[in-house]
């Protein structure tokens, strides 16, 4: 990765590059809401990673960086395509069965300000500041508006996907935790995407053989498998193509703006493609969790200045 001085300022190119990969990541949701409707949680996750895996294979050879072979590699490989991808990305899934796309990427959005306080309790060198402690009480205060009355009052399946997503977002900020092991293993940044959806792949393998073919047969049309491919081909694997060129160029401030617009092309490709609708409380929840973020990046870019 460049130096500090080496990265460029955020222009157009690295505006449109990170519009790009919100649209990508707002996306994902849209196709596992609609995929879910056809196949089981399982089926759309092995599927989507398993293409991932083979898409960053074909990168990685043809551009000579080659795959990663080592033994330690791969058994953080499989540590970390447990709490990035098998995890949330099930609890995901599983979630859009009862909620809106938009609103599993906005709870979805608490990843940041989950990681904030896992690195506070579980490193040394990432404590807690006046303005990360605003931003992660910005985000509970828009993670209460938006479940906190279900868990109160109802114990409906909207509620149990609310809870499912929040739950996936504290395991992508697991695996935050967790891949900062790769640093020292000296690994190419799409290697370590490579590694991770390949490891997911082999996690979730096992699961296909629970799965009644025959009903799934019987059920599949094209749709499903369109959205399972283009999560594989375009939420994924050309994602993180996106993804590792942003950071390289514009650094970890710049990819940390990504997480701000998620939400907005999620809700409106939901909007546009389902007919769903945004109701005030989601409204209020995404602009106090969105006020939590950018407090956090706040002070991420004045510590850079």
């Amino acid at each position: 990765m460049p130096a500090h001085s080496d990265f460029h300022a955020i222009g157009p190119r690295e505006w449109g590059l990170l519009t790009a990969l919100s649209i990508l990541w707002g996306g994902s949701y849209l196709f596992m809401k609609i995929a879910v409707a056809y196949l089981p949680v399982f089926v759309i996750v092995f599927g989507r990673v398993s293409i991932a895996a083979i898409m960053l294979a074909l990168i990685l050879i043809i551009t000579g960086q080659g795959l990663p072979k080592k033994r330690e590699n791969w058994i953080a490989f499989f540590g970390m395509g447990l709490l990035n991808n098998v995890l949330p990305m099930s609890l995901i899934v599983f979630g859009t069965q009862s909620i809106n796309a938009g609103l599993a990427s906005i709870i979805n959005a608490m990843t940041p300000l989950f990681t904030i306080v896992l690195a506070h309790i579980l490193t040394l060198d990432e404590r807690l500041s006046v303005n990360k402690i605003f931003g992660v009480v910005f985000g509970l205060g828009g993670v209460i508006v938006l479940i906190g009355p279900g868990l109160l009052f109802s114990r409906d399946a909207s509620t149990v996907g609310e809870v499912s997503c929040l739950f996936a977002a504290l395991s992508y900020a697991s695996a935050n935790i967790f891949g900062r092991r790769f640093v020292r293993l000296g690994l190419k940044p799409l290697q370590i995407a490579f590694g991770q959806v390949s490891g997911s792949t082999v996690i979730l393998l096992p699961t296909l053989f629970l799965q009644d073919w025959n009903v799934i047969s019987e059920n599949i049309t094209w749709t499903p498998i369109a959205c399972v491919i283009a999560l594989g081909v375009l939420c994924t694997g050309l994602a993180y193509v996106l993804f590792f060129a942003i950071l390289n160029r514009s650094g970890a401030t710049a990819v940390a703006l990504v997480t701000l617009m998620i939400p907005p092309s999620a809700i409106a490709l939901g909007v546009i493609v389902l007919n769903e609708s945004l109701t005030i409380q989601q409204l209020a929840g995404m602009v106090l969790i969105g006020a939590g973020l950018i407090a956090v990046n706040r002070r991420a870019a004045q510590s850079r200045v």
